[in-house]
């Protein structure tokens, strides 16, 4: 089995906590003070946020950041 990123870990972890809230990704882009296009970037893994970046997603879905970075 193909070890993942943590790019890809992140990625499915956003997607499962918007959809969890049955959030648009513009409204989770608002939640986070992101763009859209980025939320969405982030949720393909074509982004490799920053640490201020998964803090401020973490903070808007009321997890730890190490939550958004343990594959499920």
């Amino acid at each position: 089995m193909p070890r993942q990123n943590s790019a890809s870990i992140v990625a499915a972890n956003v997607k499962r906590l918007r959809l969890q809230r049955k959030w648009s990704q513009e409204v989770c882009a608002e939640e986070c003070d992101l763009h859209r296009t980025y939320i969405g970037a982030v949720e393909r893994g074509e982004r490799n946020i920053t640490l201020a970046t998964l803090d401020t997603i973490a903070s808007a879905f009321g997890v730890s950041p190490v939550a958004l970075l343990t594959k499920e």
